[in-house]
Protein backbone atom coordinates (compact mmCIF):
# COMPACT_ATOMS: atom_id res chain seq x y z
CA UNK A 1 0.00 0.00 0.00
CA UNK A 2 2.44 2.35 0.51
CA UNK A 3 4.64 1.94 -2.21
CA UNK A 4 1.40 1.91 -4.54
CA UNK A 5 0.47 5.88 -2.43
CA UNK A 6 4.28 6.86 -3.25
CA UNK A 7 3.71 5.85 -7.15
CA UNK A 8 -0.22 7.22 -7.67
CA UNK A 9 0.41 10.18 -4.97
CA UNK A 10 3.98 11.86 -5.77
CA UNK A 11 4.60 13.79 -2.33
CA UNK A 12 7.09 16.11 -4.73
CA UNK A 13 3.76 16.95 -6.72
CA UNK A 14 2.79 18.78 -3.75
CA UNK A 15 5.18 19.45 -1.31
CA UNK A 16 7.96 22.04 -1.87
CA UNK A 17 9.58 20.72 1.18
CA UNK A 18 10.43 17.59 -1.14
CA UNK A 19 11.78 19.51 -3.99
CA UNK A 20 14.57 21.52 -2.38
CA UNK A 21 16.27 22.30 -5.58
CA UNK A 22 13.87 24.83 -7.02
CA UNK A 23 14.32 28.37 -7.79
CA UNK A 24 11.50 30.64 -5.78
CA UNK A 25 9.82 30.96 -8.54
CA UNK A 26 9.41 27.52 -9.53
CA UNK A 27 8.31 26.98 -5.57
CA UNK A 28 5.71 29.58 -5.91
CA UNK A 29 4.45 27.79 -9.08
CA UNK A 30 4.44 24.42 -7.33
CA UNK A 31 2.32 26.15 -4.62
CA UNK A 32 -0.05 27.45 -6.64
CA UNK A 33 -0.55 24.60 -8.96
CA UNK A 34 -0.99 22.20 -5.53
CA UNK A 35 -3.71 24.51 -4.37
CA UNK A 36 -5.68 24.86 -7.51
CA UNK A 37 -5.27 20.85 -7.92
CA UNK A 38 -7.08 19.98 -4.21
CA UNK A 39 -9.62 22.82 -4.76
CA UNK A 40 -10.85 21.74 -8.47
CA UNK A 41 -9.96 18.35 -8.91
CA UNK A 42 -9.18 16.11 -5.65
CA UNK A 43 -11.35 14.08 -4.29
CA UNK A 44 -11.81 10.74 -2.09
CA UNK A 45 -14.33 7.79 -3.46
CA UNK A 46 -17.01 6.48 -0.82
CA UNK A 47 -17.34 2.23 -0.77
CA UNK A 48 -20.68 1.95 -0.24
CA UNK A 49 -24.06 -0.60 -1.09
CA UNK A 50 -25.87 0.62 -4.16
CA UNK A 51 -28.73 2.66 -2.76
CA UNK A 52 -32.35 1.79 -4.16
CA UNK A 53 -33.17 5.05 -6.60
CA UNK A 54 -29.58 4.08 -8.47
CA UNK A 55 -30.86 0.23 -8.63
CA UNK A 56 -29.77 -0.81 -12.34
CA UNK A 57 -27.52 1.73 -13.05
CA UNK A 58 -24.86 1.13 -15.60
CA UNK A 59 -20.90 0.92 -13.77
CA UNK A 60 -19.20 4.12 -15.45
CA UNK A 61 -16.05 2.24 -16.40
CA UNK A 62 -17.72 -1.26 -17.64
CA UNK A 63 -20.95 -0.22 -18.49
CA UNK A 64 -22.61 -3.57 -16.44
CA UNK A 65 -25.57 -3.21 -14.54
CA UNK A 66 -25.30 -2.39 -10.75
CA UNK A 67 -28.09 -3.66 -8.56
CA UNK A 68 -29.82 -2.61 -4.94
CA UNK A 69 -27.39 -3.68 -1.82
CA UNK A 70 -24.50 -4.52 -4.30
CA UNK A 71 -20.72 -2.71 -3.37
CA UNK A 72 -20.14 0.82 -5.45
CA UNK A 73 -18.27 3.38 -5.04
CA UNK A 74 -19.27 6.71 -5.85
CA UNK A 75 -17.47 9.78 -6.28
CA UNK A 76 -19.05 13.16 -4.97
CA UNK A 77 -17.29 15.42 -7.74
CA UNK A 78 -18.72 13.26 -10.66
CA UNK A 79 -22.26 13.32 -9.27
CA UNK A 80 -24.74 10.31 -8.67
CA UNK A 81 -22.95 7.49 -10.45
CA UNK A 82 -21.39 4.39 -9.38
CA UNK A 83 -18.12 1.98 -10.08
CA UNK A 84 -17.82 -1.93 -9.51
CA UNK A 85 -14.94 -1.39 -6.42
CA UNK A 86 -12.25 -2.91 -9.06
CA UNK A 87 -13.23 -0.40 -11.75
CA UNK A 88 -12.45 2.59 -9.68
CA UNK A 89 -9.21 3.06 -11.69
CA UNK A 90 -6.61 5.48 -13.25
CA UNK A 91 -8.04 6.21 -16.49
CA UNK A 92 -4.75 6.27 -17.70
CA UNK A 93 -2.35 3.42 -16.02
CA UNK A 94 -5.52 1.49 -14.95
CA UNK A 95 -4.37 0.62 -11.36
CA UNK A 96 -7.22 0.63 -8.55
CA UNK A 97 -6.79 3.80 -6.87
CA UNK A 98 -5.20 3.15 -3.39
CA UNK A 99 -7.57 4.29 -0.25
CA UNK A 100 -10.19 5.24 -3.04
CA UNK A 101 -8.19 8.92 -3.60
CA UNK A 102 -8.99 10.60 -7.07
CA UNK A 103 -8.70 13.36 -9.42
CA UNK A 104 -11.00 14.45 -11.55
CA UNK A 105 -10.44 16.13 -15.13
CA UNK A 106 -13.14 16.09 -18.08
CA UNK A 107 -15.13 13.17 -16.10
CA UNK A 108 -12.73 10.76 -15.77
CA UNK A 109 -10.77 9.98 -13.11
CA UNK A 110 -7.24 9.77 -12.17
CA UNK A 111 -4.70 9.06 -10.04
CA UNK A 112 -2.54 11.72 -8.70
CA UNK A 113 0.49 11.17 -10.82
CA UNK A 114 -1.27 10.81 -13.93
CA UNK A 115 -3.24 13.98 -13.36
CA UNK A 116 -0.66 16.23 -13.02
CA UNK A 117 1.17 14.98 -15.99
CA UNK A 118 -1.91 16.13 -18.16
CA UNK A 119 -0.81 19.85 -16.95
CA UNK A 120 3.14 19.55 -16.65
CA UNK A 121 5.64 16.96 -17.99
CA UNK A 122 7.64 15.33 -15.51
CA UNK A 123 11.75 14.75 -15.58
CA UNK A 124 12.53 11.65 -15.92
CA UNK A 125 16.09 11.87 -13.60
CA UNK A 126 14.72 13.28 -10.43
CA UNK A 127 10.32 12.54 -10.75
CA UNK A 128 9.57 15.97 -10.30
CA UNK A 129 7.21 18.10 -12.43
CA UNK A 130 8.94 20.58 -14.50
CA UNK A 131 7.75 24.54 -13.86
CA UNK A 132 10.68 25.64 -16.22
CA UNK A 133 9.95 27.73 -18.70
CA UNK A 134 12.89 25.84 -20.77
CA UNK A 135 13.13 21.35 -20.94
CA UNK A 136 15.18 18.72 -22.90
CA UNK A 137 13.00 16.33 -24.75
CA UNK A 138 14.68 13.32 -26.39
CA UNK A 139 13.44 9.84 -26.53
CA UNK A 140 9.77 11.02 -26.18
CA UNK A 141 10.36 11.87 -22.28
CA UNK A 142 11.40 15.14 -20.70
CA UNK A 143 14.35 16.42 -18.57
CA UNK A 144 15.22 19.73 -16.47
CA UNK A 145 18.16 21.03 -18.22
CA UNK A 146 21.04 20.49 -15.28
CA UNK A 147 19.61 16.99 -15.15
CA UNK A 148 20.23 15.86 -18.81
CA UNK A 149 23.66 14.11 -17.90
CA UNK A 150 24.97 11.03 -18.80
CA UNK A 151 24.35 7.80 -16.47
CA UNK A 152 27.70 6.95 -15.68
CA UNK A 153 30.08 9.90 -15.63
CA UNK A 154 26.95 13.01 -15.53
CA UNK A 155 29.02 15.08 -18.28
CA UNK A 156 26.06 17.41 -19.05
CA UNK A 157 24.60 16.28 -22.76
CA UNK A 158 22.90 19.81 -23.77
CA UNK A 159 23.56 19.99 -27.13
CA UNK A 160 25.74 16.82 -27.11
CA UNK A 161 25.63 13.57 -28.96
CA UNK A 162 24.19 10.80 -26.56
CA UNK A 163 23.17 7.02 -26.65
CA UNK A 164 20.43 6.20 -25.38
CA UNK A 165 20.76 3.07 -22.17
CA UNK A 166 17.58 1.36 -20.12
CA UNK A 167 15.89 4.52 -20.64
CA UNK A 168 18.67 6.74 -19.65
CA UNK A 169 21.12 9.10 -21.73
CA UNK A 170 25.03 7.76 -21.93
CA UNK A 171 27.88 9.60 -23.52
CA UNK A 172 30.00 8.64 -26.36
CA UNK A 173 32.51 8.27 -24.05
CA UNK A 174 31.02 6.24 -21.54
CA UNK A 175 29.20 3.87 -23.99
CA UNK A 176 31.66 2.78 -26.12
CA UNK A 177 34.20 1.82 -23.18
CA UNK A 178 31.28 0.18 -21.37
CA UNK A 179 28.48 -0.95 -23.12
CA UNK A 180 29.39 -1.14 -26.96
CA UNK A 181 29.35 -4.20 -28.28
CA UNK A 182 32.38 -6.12 -29.81
CA UNK A 183 32.41 -6.93 -33.99
CA UNK A 184 32.73 -10.65 -34.46
CA UNK A 185 35.12 -9.96 -37.04
CA UNK A 186 37.55 -7.54 -36.13
CA UNK A 187 36.69 -7.67 -32.31
CA UNK A 188 37.32 -3.58 -31.91
CA UNK A 189 34.28 -2.30 -30.14
CA UNK A 190 31.25 -0.71 -32.38
CA UNK A 191 31.12 2.72 -31.26
CA UNK A 192 27.95 5.14 -31.02
CA UNK A 193 28.74 6.21 -34.26
CA UNK A 194 29.25 3.04 -36.12
CA UNK A 195 26.41 1.34 -38.35
CA UNK A 196 26.19 -2.16 -37.24
CA UNK A 197 24.46 -5.50 -38.46
CA UNK A 198 23.08 -8.22 -35.75
CA UNK A 199 22.16 -11.44 -36.43
CA UNK A 200 20.90 -14.40 -33.81
CA UNK A 201 22.48 -12.01 -30.91
CA UNK A 202 25.93 -11.80 -32.39
CA UNK A 203 26.97 -8.26 -33.76
CA UNK A 204 28.90 -6.76 -37.12
CA UNK A 205 30.43 -3.89 -38.16
CA UNK A 206 28.02 -2.80 -41.03
CA UNK A 207 31.70 -1.85 -43.33
CA UNK A 208 32.07 -4.83 -46.32
CA UNK A 209 35.18 -5.85 -44.45
CA UNK A 210 33.23 -6.72 -41.73
CA UNK A 211 29.85 -8.31 -42.51
CA UNK A 212 30.98 -11.01 -45.19
CA UNK A 213 31.11 -14.26 -45.81
CA UNK A 214 34.04 -16.01 -43.61
CA UNK A 215 35.09 -18.02 -46.77
CA UNK A 216 35.05 -15.80 -49.68
CA UNK A 217 34.58 -12.45 -48.37
CA UNK A 218 31.44 -11.72 -50.62
CA UNK A 219 29.85 -8.57 -48.75
CA UNK A 220 26.23 -10.18 -47.45
CA UNK A 221 24.56 -6.28 -47.07
CA UNK A 222 21.09 -6.71 -47.89
CA UNK A 223 22.47 -10.59 -49.04
CA UNK A 224 20.83 -13.76 -48.04
CA UNK A 225 23.25 -15.03 -45.62
CA UNK A 226 23.91 -18.31 -43.40
CA UNK A 227 25.21 -18.29 -39.51
CA UNK A 228 26.86 -21.27 -38.38
CA UNK A 229 29.05 -21.30 -34.50
CA UNK A 230 29.05 -17.43 -35.15
CA UNK A 231 30.41 -17.15 -38.38
CA UNK A 232 28.51 -15.98 -41.38
CA UNK A 233 28.79 -17.33 -45.04
CA UNK A 234 26.55 -16.14 -47.80
CA UNK A 235 25.57 -19.71 -49.19
CA UNK A 236 25.08 -23.13 -47.48
CA UNK A 237 27.99 -24.18 -49.76
CA UNK A 238 30.87 -21.72 -48.20
CA UNK A 239 29.15 -22.82 -44.92
CA UNK A 240 30.46 -26.23 -45.91
CA UNK A 241 33.79 -24.92 -46.21
CA UNK A 242 33.61 -25.56 -50.24
CA UNK A 243 34.72 -22.77 -52.57
CA UNK A 244 31.30 -21.79 -54.54
CA UNK A 245 32.54 -22.50 -58.02
CA UNK A 246 34.53 -25.80 -57.71
CA UNK A 247 34.44 -29.01 -55.43
CA UNK A 248 35.86 -29.33 -51.57
CA UNK A 249 39.28 -28.38 -50.92
CA UNK A 250 41.40 -29.70 -48.11
CA UNK A 251 42.99 -26.04 -47.64
CA UNK A 252 39.40 -24.37 -46.73
CA UNK A 253 38.14 -27.47 -45.30
CA UNK A 254 41.33 -27.65 -42.60
CA UNK A 255 40.92 -23.93 -42.31
CA UNK A 256 36.81 -24.35 -41.40
CA UNK A 257 37.87 -27.03 -38.64
CA UNK A 258 40.65 -25.26 -36.74
CA UNK A 259 38.53 -22.08 -36.51
CA UNK A 260 37.91 -21.88 -32.49
CA UNK A 261 34.06 -22.29 -31.55
CA UNK A 262 32.20 -19.30 -29.47
CA UNK A 263 32.99 -21.50 -25.74
CA UNK A 264 36.69 -21.97 -26.42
Amino acid sequence: RARALLQQLPPQDCDERYCPELAEEERRQLRAFSARRRQEALGQGLACAVPGPCHGCPCRKCGRRLNKGDPGVSASRLGDQFWHPSCFSCHFCQQQLVDLIYFQQDGRIYCGRHHAELFRPRCASCDQLIFMEECIEAEGRRWHLEHFCCLECDEPLRGQRYVMRSGRPCCRGCFESLFAEPCQACGDPIGADSEEFTHQGLHWHARAACFCCSLCRTPLRGQPLTCRRGRLFCSDTCSRGQDASSSASDSSDSAFASAPSPDS
